[in-house]
């Protein structure tokens, strides 16, 4: 009677099946949501989505010119120039992923994603009928983007390359010289490049090396996802975007296209596109809380792992990697330290990482909960 694409093992796994049975309080390093991790909202965010305008329905599939412009000058601030004409408001990033899959892929045609990375590319891919190839990243005391995985990655079904900067979780960016090497693939191949860059305000530091932003890359077609959730701290107003940048037929092209899927869903909510621009501004404030909050974290984490485990190198994100003793697996690691400490973690290969055993840490909780989560964590795995 069903799909065919939901056929999904839609069972509990052991470590949700254990978290589900627990009567005690835990510590949980896995939370992603800034709304619930002490974080101070500004006043006024609330009175921001109560205009009158908003009674009026007036639909526009790029989404309102006033919400575009927001966007653009908050790029514009960041130092990167996209024009109001080149966004394409969505609901959110993985509404935006599925309008991308749509307009760039048949039914079997193949995507390529990073790996280790976010863990919802094969579940969004999957319901557009289309097929998850991943590529490996290398960490060699950093992570870095290896050209020639990607080429071997890539077949005559590929369409696109997908890039999270910063990845998640590695916390990687990307460097210029990868951005050059990979543009220039994607150009002579007729790929595009889907650069997921939701977490791109969050960084540890200044390097010149990095790549704040993908769109320009030098002759492909690129197409940069950003949205309210990570930068200004509210995944609840639902307000994403893509920002299409390359060659001028390419753009004007894909741009009429994603015009079109957008009409036929018309699913960004007209409140939210008359506040985007008060609430850029007001999540300025609680942007620059979580920028502080995941360093101070990190910073932490680091002191704590010194001679337990092993802490990977992070440019920015949210999260943070341990490598620790491969004395068991990864959900065993996860299940010991659930029953035994009182700590939520998450395995690596939640997020697809090649080999054992790395744990991975949100560094969104508040110090108190965090530092004494982190150092039970810590010390468990420096007893072995």
């Amino acid at each position: 009677m069903f799909s065919s694409r939901l056929d999904w093992d839609l069972r509990p796994n052991r470590i949700a099946a254990a978290l589900a049975a627990r009567t005690t309080p835990i510590l949980d390093l896995t939370e992603s949501n800034p709304t619930r991790a002490g974080f101070d909202y500004p006043a006024g965010l609330v009175s921001c989505l109560a205009e009158e305008r908003s009674l009026l329905y007036e639909p526009a599939p790029a989404g309102l010119l006033a919400a575009r412009e927001a966007v653009a000058a908050a790029y514009a601030a960041r130092g990167v120039a996209v024009h109001p004409g080149d966004i394409v408001l969505t609901p959110g990033s993985s509404e935006a992923y599925a309008w991308l899959f749509k307009l760039l892929a048949n039914p079997g045609d193949e995507i390529l994603v990073p790996r280790p990375s976010y863990p919802l590319f094969e579940y969004l891919a999957a319901l557009e009928s289309v097929r998850v190839v991943s590529y490996p990243l290398a960490y060699h005391g950093s992570w870095s983007l290896e050209m020639h995985e990607l080429e071997r990655a890539a077949s005559p079904r590929t369409r696109a390359v997908v890039v999270v900067n910063p990845n998640n979780p590695t916390g990687s960016f990307i460097k210029r010289a990868e951005r050059d090497a990979l543009a220039a693939f994607c150009a002579a191949r007729g790929l595009a490049i889907i650069s997921d860059e939701v977490f791109s305000d969050f960084t540890f530091g200044p390097d010149p090396l990095r790549v704040p932003a993908m769109s320009g890359a030098e002759g492909a077609l690129v197409f940069a996802l950003g949205g309210l959730s990570k930068m200004a701290g509210l995944p609840q107003m639902k307000l994403g975007w893509i920002a299409v940048s390359g060659p001028n037929g390419l753009r004007r092209a894909a741009l009429e296209r994603l015009e079109l899927i957008a009409d036929t869903y018309l699913s960004v909510g007209t409140p939210v596109q008359h506040a985007a621009a008060r609430l850029l501004e007001l999540g300025d404030a609680i942007r620059s809380q979580i920028a502080a909050r995941v360093r101070r974290n990190y910073d932490r984490l680091r002191e704590l792992a010194a001679g337990a485990c092993e802490l990977l190198n992070v440019e920015g994100g949210w999260y943070a990697t341990l490598r620790v003793p491969r004395t068991r697996t990864e959900e065993e690691w996860v299940l010991e330290m659930l029953e035994r400490d009182g700590v939520l973690v998450q395995p690596g290969y939640f997020y697809d990482f090649e080999a054992e055993a790395y744990l991975v840490l949100s560094l969104l909780p508040p110090p108190d909960v965090f530092d004494d989560g982190a150092a039970r964590v810590t010390e468990r795995c420096g007893r072995f």
